[in-house]
Formats: structure tokens, C-alpha cells, sequence
């Protein structure tokens, strides 16, 4: 465990999930998201009530869609996590920016079934603006001004943009890096900020379980995997809803 891990809201020895454990938990919330999404959404049994919590009714698409919830603040992490110890931030950046413009008419087929869909685009475009954030706020460290007009002109762009999560999304990227030292501070007001989805909260648990470590992912393949598994797995969920349910 590095020694420069931020102290933790776990004792040391529950801190037990390195970053590529982190990675496999935030894709498999995802793919159980994005399965509620695509698929289950056109299966009726699925939008059937399973029982009711305080008047309102529990559906297995409602429980699949707060499952994936955690997903997101994962990703948020990680892109932290990435952005400080990455050898070279500029193909860090166009990684991001790159499979944004990828993973777009995935993204399209996912809400409209056409590659042409304007209302709003996929995470990998907030998850690019968090990093220019990042960027700016660590160079112009020395000016205020600068990194203030910085992020209003990125939360502006993220507004414009529509990305998925939006300027909240936006928001919480940036909150996420200035308390990167201050692991309890950052699940407190991390879970403040996502007070209106706070399912997603639950994801701060296995952050402070993260114990600083790379883990068993190495090599371009296995990296680069990551990246694709988000247009990848859409693109599969899009042909298998087209198939069983819009045919």
C-alpha cells in the first residue's frame, strides 16, 4: 500500500481493492445499468412490481437502475486516479476525447436507434471536460482568476454539450479532484452533491476501500479494453433489444 494514500473512512485492513478491482466493479455496474436501460425497459415482466417501499413500487428495472448508479462516482475516481499517476497526460487526454467520438453513435443507437441523436451525449464527454478542469486548475495553480474563469468556461461547455450527467456530472469531477488528499471529506461532500441520485453514494464505500495499488491490469490490451468495453457493451445490448423486442 502506497504510504501516500489518503487516510481512509476504513481501518487499513479493509482497504483491500486495488485500481483494476475498482475498474471490474464500475463496468459491472454499468453493464447492469445499461442492461436495465436498453434492455429491460422494453420487457414488461421486468417493469412489473416486485413489492412496494413506502407507497412506491419496486420494479427488477427500478433495482437494476439504482444498482448502476454506483458506477459513475467509480469513474470519477479512477479518472482522478488516472490523471495523477498517467506518464503522459496528453495521450491521457486524447484517450478520453477519442473514444468520446467512438462511443457516440453507440450512444446515439442506445436512446434513438439512429446514428443522429443531439440531445444529449455519452459520459466519456464529461469524463474529457473533468480532465481539462483538472488541468487547468493545476496549471494555473498560481492564479485564482484563471482557474476560476477555467472551470466556468468547462461547466459552460458541459451545459451546451448535454453530456450524460451534465454540469452536475461536470461538477462532481472537480470535487472529486480537489479533495483527492481528503478521502473522508471527499465521500461526505461527494454524497452531498449527489443528495438527488443517492443511490450512487454507495460507490464512496468501495472508493475507501481502495488501497492505492494498480492491480492486475497491464499492457495496452488490457488497458485499452477498459475504454472499449463502454462503446462495446452498448453496441451489444442496442443489437440484443433490436432483435428480441423492436424486430
Amino acid at each position: 500500500m502506497s504510504s501516500k494514500l489518503p487516510p481512509s473512512i476504513f481501518p487499513a485492513r479493509f482497504q483491500i481493492l486495488s485500481g483494476s478491482m475498482l475498474k471490474v466493479i464500475a463496468c459491472i455496474a454499468m453493464l447492469i445499468d445499461h442492461t436495465g436501460a436498453i434492455v429491460l425497459s422494453q420487457y414488461q415482466p421486468a417493469l412489473t412490481n416486485l413489492f412496494y417501499i413506502n407507497g412506491r413500487g419496486i420494479s427488477a428495472y427500478r433495482i437494476v437502475r439504482d444498482i448502476g448508479r454506483c458506477a459513475f462516482p467509480i469513474f470519477c475516481f479512477l479518472i482522478v486516479e488516472g490523471f495523477l499517476h498517467t506518464h503522459d497526460r496528453r495521450k491521457y487526454g486524447r484517450n478520453l476525447l477519442l473514444f468520446a467520438l467512438i462511443s457516440e453513435i453507440p450512444w446515439n443507437y442506445m436512446f434513438a436507434n439512429s446514428w443522429h441523436y443531439t440531445d444529449k451525449q455519452n459520459v466519456f464527454f464529461t469524463l474529457f471536460l473533468g480532465y481539462l478542469a483538472f488541468c487547468a486548475l493545476e496549471y494555473f495553480w498560481e492564479t485564482p482568476w484563471m482557474q476560476l474563469a477555467s472551470l466556468l468556461a468547462l461547466l459552460g461547455i458541459s451545459i451546451i454539450l448535454h453530456a450524460d450527467y451534465g454540469w452536475r456530472g461536470f461538477i462532481f469531477l472537480v470535487l472529486m479532484y480537489l479533495l483527492r488528499n481528503e478521502k473522508v471529506s471527499q465521500a461526505i461532500v461527494g454524497s452531498c452533491w449527489l443528495n438527488y441520485e443517492w443511490k450512487a453514494c454507495f460507490a464512496f464505500i468501495s472508493i475507501n476501500m481502495y488501497n492505492g495499488k494498480r492491480g492486475f491490469i497491464h499492457g495496452k490490451a488490457a488497458k485499452y479494453f477498459f475504454y472499449l468495453f463502454y462503446p462495446l457493451h452498448i453496441t451489444i445490448l442496442v443489437i440484443i433489444r433490436n432483435l428480441y423486442f423492436l424486430s
